[in-house]
């Protein structure tokens, strides 16, 4: 395992600052991985949690981040689900060379769990999914008898195999899920749900081979730049709703809190096409005339931002028009959004 970064550096420290500010809120959430396969964690602020320099453990999971000085922050804002809901992260992004994993395409043992985040963990076996995922390596981790049988019978087939029955020995096992990237890792203690299940909050992990097969590293919403990809994100407490997506009452300060986020790590482009619809729309000029970028990182930054003045400004003539020129299409919407999940 890599040493800590130097949290002394100056070059470090907005980074640094950003990883230990989230860490330290309950109301953050975090994930690692791809599209069709992704962990991510979260806790509730009345659960018992052991925090280090870089990490959190919940008995639900845990998380350690060493992002290093090559990682960029990249935030953003993206529209989610056909009502007024939005998301807000932040891509930890690296060129796709420094990112790229072990990209195993079989079941693979790789034995006992030197960096588990916790002790007790360290003599569980890890076994590579295999799931070929270029940014993340899908780990399980075991010390079942029945279940190491099953993993080392499996090894150098797919996990989705029919003939080897593995991914339904694993969800009936449901043992301790282990993602890694270059920014770090994130484990879930947490049960996999049952077939039509729906995940739990908190630490838990998606597989869906559907999207997978899609091979993308990211949605196209997400302004990342070209040859670079995403190793982890954090989800900052949210203005509008709580950790589960449920609605709450409007949060000011939770808001101006991502609004500084996205000024210092952001895309000032989008900032820039954001900033002019709530200026358009708050001065009642409708639409026409305006000339907008049409690729779907500022579709969703406009999208996002009539969303956002629907709560802090209400609706208005203005604000109609403008939803009607620029309605949310299915294309915006994060596909990874599945009620079920592993």
């Amino acid at each position: 395992m890599p040493p800590p970064p130097d949290e002394t550096d100056p070059a470090n420290a907005p980074m640094r600052l950003l990883v230990a500010d989230q860490l330290t809120d309950p109301a953050a959430g975090w994930s690692m991985g791809t599209l069709g396969a992704i962990a991510e964690f979260g806790r509730d602020p009345r659960e018992p949690a052991t925090r280090g320099p870089n990490s959190v453990v919940t008995p639900r999971g845990g998380i350690r981040l060493l992002p290093s000085d090559d990682v960029v922050p990249i935030a953003y804002e993206t529209p989610a689900g056909s009502n007024l809901h939005w998301r807000q992260s932040i891509a930890f992004c690296l060129p796709a060379d420094a990112a790229r994993r072990a990209v195993r395409t079989a079941v693979t043992e790789l034995g006992p769990d030197d960096d588990a985040l916790r002790p007790q963990d360290t003599g569980a076996i890890l076994f590579d999914l295999g799931l070929g995922t270029p940014i993340v390596d899908a780990y399980v981790r075991t010390a079942d008898p029945g279940l190491i049988a099953e993993l080392r019978a499996a090894e150098g087939r797919s996990l989705f195999d029919p003939g080897t029955g593995l991914a339904a020995a694993v969800a009936t096992h449901s043992p301790h899920r282990v993602f890694v990237t270059a920014c770090g890792r994130i484990e879930v203690f947490a049960a996999i749900p049952p077939p039509g299940g729906r995940s739990p909050t908190g630490p838990h992990t998606h597989l869906l081979p559907h999207l997978l097969a899609q091979n993308r590293t990211h949605p196209a919403t997400a302004p990342i730049p070209e040859g670079w990809v995403p190793s982890a994100y954090i989800y900052p407490a949210h203005p509008a709703a709580d950790p589960a997506g449920r609605p709450m009452s409007f949060d000011a300060a939770r808001h101006v809190a991502f609004q500084a986020l996205l000024v210092e790590f952001g895309d000032p482009v989008l900032g820039a096409v954001k900033a002019g619809v709530i200026a358009a729309v708050r001065a009642r000029r409708g639409p026409e005339g305006e000339h907008l970028p049409t690729h779907p990182p500022a579709r969703a930054a406009i999208a996002v931002a009539l969303r956002q003045l629907a709560v802090t400004d209400g609706t208005s003539a203005a604000f109609h028009a403008w939803r009607r020129q620029h309605a949310t299409t299915p294309d915006l919407l994060d596909p990874e959004e599945d009620p079920n999940a592993g």
